[in-house]
């Protein structure tokens, strides 16, 4: 489906203040300028963050109290137990707490609940099992802003807990010591948007300067907060963006065993928000999702080699297995969404026996992507229905569940992401329902937006140009990778890669030609022709291969551009070739063009511009 276009409309007159006060090109002036970064300060900010831009901790609702806790629990050496959660987020925050906490001298316990067996955030088994050790103090990373009844039951067992989170809180919080979280109601904290282990961070800042330490005691764990932030896909900007900034430029010079062996193991030879999003993400989530996530934490703790060898291995053992699941599961979600013809109803729906609850979010994702509709997996056990559902933009999922909650047994998320439990009996009475939502609400009148940037030439395009690109990065929630529009250029080459699956093309402008490639767009190789005006949308990168860098468009979209000339591509046999031509002839066309392919049919080819 192509998408609508929408281009931003630059201020002409800020973009040249910018270019004539702060010596940059056009280009980056332009996308600076239309991500309202104009005032000098926040540009400084912006391209240049420093530690000092980080925020008082103490700002935080709570802070001063979940410090002056621990501060007791370190004093006296109390045993102390961190619970967290089983993706980035949660790894990395009982990771860097953890890590800080021991060298204080006090013992830490962790407990992380099983995915599969537990689900997310607290639960009263695992309270049981908390007191059962001997814990009296707990401390929550990324999950507990909605755990009342919860933290009520540890309290029978004389457990204290500090909430530590950055989910948004119901009406009633938890009636712990401390809770941290800056979204609460009567938050004043600057920067709302922390990741858990950002929050995990201002925790580590606030104990650091309560002690009197080193700036740098809390700094050094800026490499590990750095890819929880990444990866829990929260906006890069604001505290966020310094946080990845400056934890970027660690983990380049780290000396972190584990983010060293993963990034190799990756095969990535550059380190930016990119291929900590593509390359370390998925493998510590891989962990969770197969119910391993006690792996991923003894992995980012580690700090034996061999071990850390050992494990990395483990992890991507489990990314893959992930991967082969995750297929499977896909192509039987497509398969039974053209056998039922789904694709032309309002909503996706559907379920199999056996599916993996760890992955059915990612594979209703890419249902969603391919079809561009709500969409909803199941997973059916033993009379019961556990699925996640994922929305376009446009659509509030959570509001539409809330409308035919009468057939659902629990649901919980946001607009854009939920998990659910049916019972099997009332899937197809909720199927009915959801879709006519869907309908009432105008779903099928939904048309996908890509928001381009600017549009640029292509006889503009230089390796400086894109280099300076670069001054934007981290790329990440709020701060996307800019995508530009190309207008009228010609297909130079066209072929499909790995097995039909990617598209390959040469673009030129007028002199300019360069490469382009669309990620799962390989069919599209038998639509387009050489010699074709498109239009394209897409992101400007530098492709290294061999050990010589090149410019490449990284397409996120493809059209023709409704170029009227006559353009006529013949093909092979000769026998077509002269029906065409005799054809052609009957037409009384006062300008045409005809010729056979050959070896140099571009260096002949007529222009058309009159």
């Amino acid at each position: 489906m192509n998408k609508k276009w929408e281009i931003y409309q630059t201020n002409e007159e800020k973009v040249e203040k910018l270019q004539e006060k702060y010596k940059l090109n056009r280009l980056l002036s332009t996308l600076l300028t239309n991500r309202g970064i104009t005032e000098e300060a926040e540009i400084t900010k912006f391209l240049n963050p420093k530690r000092s831009d980080f925020y008082d901790p103490f700002g935080m609702p709570d802070m001063e109290k979940a410090a002056e806790r621990i501060l007791k629990a370190i004093k006296d050496k109390e045993q102390i137990i961190i619970y967290g959660d089983y993706d980035v987020d949660g790894i990395t925050s009982v990771t860097v707490l953890k890590s800080f906490l021991e060298e204080r001298g006090i013992q830490v316990n962790v407990y992380i609940p099983n995915r599969l067996n537990e689900g997310y955030g607290l639960n009263k088994t695992a309270m049981e099992e908390i007191a059962k050790q001997g814990n009296k103090l707990m401390i929550t990373v990324d999950c507990g802003i909605t755990a009342v009844d919860e933290v009520e039951y540890a309290k029978t067992f004389g457990i204290e807990t500090i909430i530590t989170d950055h989910h948004e809180p119901a009406e009633e919080l938890p009636k712990a010591i401390a809770v941290v979280d800056a979204k609460r109601k009567d938050n004043k904290y600057e920067c709302r948007n922390l990741a858990g282990v950002g929050v995990v961070f201002k925790l580590i800042q606030a104990l650091s300067i309560k002690l009197g330490l080193d700036p740098k005691e809390y700094l050094k764990y800026l490499d590990i907060v750095c890819v929880g932030t990444i990866s829990d896909i929260v906006p890069l900007t604001d505290e966020n963006r310094v946080i990845v900034k400056l934890g970027l430029k660690l983990v380049e010079q780290t000396k972190n065993l584990v983010l060293k062996e993963i990034l190799q193991s990756c095969g990535y030879s550059k380190i930016n928000s990119t291929t900590i999003s593509f390359g370390v993400a998925p493998r510590i989530n891989a962990c969770g999702r197969m119910g391993h996530q006690e792996e991923a934490l003894n992995l980012l703790l580690s700090k034996e080699e061999n071990e850390v060898k050992e494990l990395t291995q483990k992890i991507n053992e489990y990314n893959k297995t992930r991967q082969e699941i995750e297929k499977n599961i896909y192509n039987e979600a497509v398969e039974q969404i053209e056998k039922e013809g789904l694709d032309t109803k309002n909503t996706i729906v559907v379920s199999g026996k056996g599916w993996h609850h760890g992955v059915i979010g990612i594979v209703s994702s890419k249902i969603t992507e391919l079809y561009f509709k709500p969409s909803i997996l199941l997973c059916e056990e033993d009379g019961e229905c556990k699925g996640s559902g994922r929305s376009i933009p446009g659509f509030d999922l959570h509001e539409a569940l809330m409308e035919c909650n009468d057939t659902i047994d629990k649901f919980g998320g946001h607009a854009m992401a939920v998990g659910i439990n049916i019972k099997k009996e009332k899937v197809e009475e909720f199927k009915e329902e959801f879709e006519k939502i869907a309908k009432e609400k105008e779903v099928d009148k939904i048309i996908p937006i890509l928001n381009l940037d600017a549009e640029i030439k292509l006889d503009d395009v230089n390796k400086e140009m894109v280099d300076s690109l670069k001054e934007l990065e981290p790329f990440g929630e709020a701060n996307k990778m800019p995508i530009f529009a190309f207008r009228n250029l010609k297909i130079d080459s066209i072929r499909s890669l790995s097995e039909g699956k990617h598209l390959r093309l040469s673009v030129k402008d007028n002199k300019n030609i360069i490469n382009a490639i669309g990620f799962n767009m390989g069919a599209l190789a038998d639509t387009y022709r050489i010699g074709d005006r498109v239009d394209i949308a897409g992101n400007l990168e530098i492709n290294s291969f061999n050990g010589v860098d090149s410019i490449q468009i990284n397409i996120k979209d493809i059209m023709r551009d409704g170029y009227k000339n006559l353009k006529i591509l013949i093909l092979k046999p000769i026998k077509e070739y002269k029906e065409i031509e005799n054809y052609l002839y009957t037409l009384n066309l006062e300008n045409g063009y005809i010729q056979e392919l050959g070896e140099h049919e571009e260096e002949y080819v007529p222009t058309w511009e009159y």
